[in-house]
């Protein structure tokens, strides 16, 4: 068993769980996304688009790129949680809500394909 493939696709696996998990509930109630979750679910993302680097094969320049969308739709979701309470300084509305929620099923998209491809590519690869 390959210690470097186990934790590469426990990590592009847990990306994909811990931003379904804060995707799911009502698209424009705060109560139902948690903050935390968001950050857990982009520092994972993060650390699997650093574990994808290097990879030379043409399907590992495909789970870069998908890796690189979900964290580029997570770090604009957090951008956006972040200036609307802190800088801004005021309550999540149901409509900025939604932007987060979005922008985080749009990651969420980005890790269900590469999960898909982790599985094409395992399916595919001979002994």
């Amino acid at each position: 068993m390959n210690l470097e493939k186990v934790l590469f696709a426990f990590f592009t696996i847990l990306a994909l769980t811990l931003n379904f998990g804060f995707f799911v509930g009502d698209v424009d109630n705060p109560a139902h996304h948690n903050a935390y979750e968001l950050f857990a679910a982009l520092v994972v993302s993060l650390v699997a688009t650093i574990m994808k680097f290097g990879d030379r094969a043409h399907i590992g320049a495909l789970l870069l790129a998908t890796s690189l969308v979900a964290d580029l739709q997570l770090i604009t979701a957090a951008l956006i949680w972040g200036s609307t309470l802190y800088v801004m300084d005021q309550q999540l509305t149901p409509a900025i809500t939604a932007s987060i929620v979005s922008l985080s099923g749009g990651a969420l998209l980005a890790n269900l394909i590469s999960v898909l491809l982790l599985v094409v590519e395992t399916v595919t690869f001979r002994r």
